[in-house]
């Protein structure tokens, strides 16, 4: 595979991701990381996130949607905005939430042939 392949930048946004990029910004101010290093980082945490998601995570669920309030698609990527949704995961566990937001990408990573 292509070292130079880009990821998806979907998981910079999640706690974790979030945390790194903090993280990397108090060392990249307090001199202690060089921006190209912590850039680099990031790029590795897209990759290493999305393999690991991809491998590792076998769970399945169930949803049932009360309202799509809002959807669109750019870029390949497809977000659903909908509210009142029951989830029923693999060991009978239901879950309610009021509103979610759904990110869903294509299968195949940006810059992999078709």
């Amino acid at each position: 595979m292509n070292n130079n392949a880009s990821y998806y930048e979907l998981y910079r946004g999640s706690s974790i991701g979030m945390s790194l990029i903090d993280t990397l910004d108090e060392l990249v101010h307090s001199g202690r990381l060089e921006p190209q290093t912590a850039m680099k980082v990031i790029s590795t945490f897209d990759k290493s996130i999305t393999e690991v998601l991809a491998d590792r995570v076998k769970t399945r669920l169930n949803f049932k949607v009360g309202h799509l309030d809002t959807y669109r698609f750019c870029d390949d990527v497809w977000t659903f905005l909908v509210s009142d949704v029951n989830f029923k995961m693999e060991n009978q566990l239901n879950v309610s939430a009021d509103k979610i937001k759904i990110v869903s990408c294509n299968a195949k990573k940006p810059g992999d042939p078709q």
